[in-house]
């Protein structure tokens, strides 16, 4: 049993994972690292179609990797625990078919960053700092600080961010494009649980495609993202289910109802919203 993560299911889909680490400073072990990635593998398996990575540390979320784990793993000493768990978190956040949401109610730092940047979608409050400070450190942020950062707000700021090791407030996050949502202070959690529950009533087949084109179209240059976009919607376009809602709601718009009622349910205000269903 864990004792540094509580997995949940706030309903059926959506996985809440909270995450309560030991170290000084809510600093990442390897352990805690290595349960997150247990955590996450088991919510996937058991038919997650959502995750919010959620910190049981008031003040906190997740904050860089222990220092001690790393010292001794470049002496030569056993850390923590495994720590292949860094790859396997960042791997079920960003790879698997699973949406991630990071809930950010605290600073965060480091190795935490770089499970948020990794994350789809980014919730957080006002006043959060985040930051890189390896450089400060005389390290290099090896997990994705510099490079999936630069994808989310481009190479100005992240340069300011991994060169200087300075913080970087939400407000300026959230204008840079770096931040789904900036919400107001103990709004994160719920705010993220309101989004998943949307998406968790979407077609699956539909969702967990759409993360894959937009998971392996960052990788690639423009028309080969075209022709992977193309492969991935003839293979939607073709589900059962997607055909019979195709059907359904263009009954609706036959009989007069406008797209944005059958869609929106009248509201485009870009506000999480339940899911219509035809």
């Amino acid at each position: 049993m864990s004792t540094r993560v509580k997995l949940q299911w706030p309903q059926a889909g959506v996985a809440l994972l909270t995450l309560a680490d030991t170290a000084p400073n809510h600093n990442l072990t390897c352990a805690g690292v290595s349960e997150l990635a247990d955590r996450l593998e088991e919510a996937r398996k058991a038919g997650a179609r959502v995750a919010v990575l959620a910190s049981g540390v008031p003040g906190h979320w997740y904050e860089h990797a222990f220092l001690d784990d790393i010292r001794n793993l470049v002496g030569g000493r056993a850390a923590s625990g495994d720590p292949a768990g860094w790859a396997r978190s960042l791997h079920e956040v960003s790879r698997s078919n699973v949406v991630t949401i990071a809930a950010i109610t605290g600073n965060t730092s480091g190795g935490g960053c770089e499970l948020g940047w990794g994350c789809d979608l980014r919730v957080a409050e006002h006043g959060v700092l985040f930051s890189q400070p390896e450089v400060i450190i005389g390290c290099g942020t090896g997990i994705g600080g510099t490079s999936r950062l630069m994808r989310l707000i481009g190479r100005t700021v992240t340069a300011e961010a991994v060169l200087m090791g300075q913080p970087l407030t939400a407000e300026r996050l959230y204008q840079l494009g770096g931040l789904n949502r900036l919400v107001e202070k103990g709004q994160a959690l719920a705010t993220a649980l309101a989004m998943a529950a949307h998406m968790a009533t979407l077609p699956p087949v539909a969702l967990a495609g759409m993360k894959r084109m937009l998971t392996e179209d960052e990788d690639l240059h423009l028309s080969a993202a075209l022709d992977n976009d193309q492969t991935i919607s003839q293979g939607l376009f073709a589900d059962p289910l997607t055909v019979s809602n195709m059907a359904a709601f263009q009954q609706r718009f036959d009989a007069g109802e406008s797209l944005e009622d059958a869609y929106f349910g009248g509201r485009c205000d870009g506000t999480p919203i339940e899911s219509t269903r035809p």
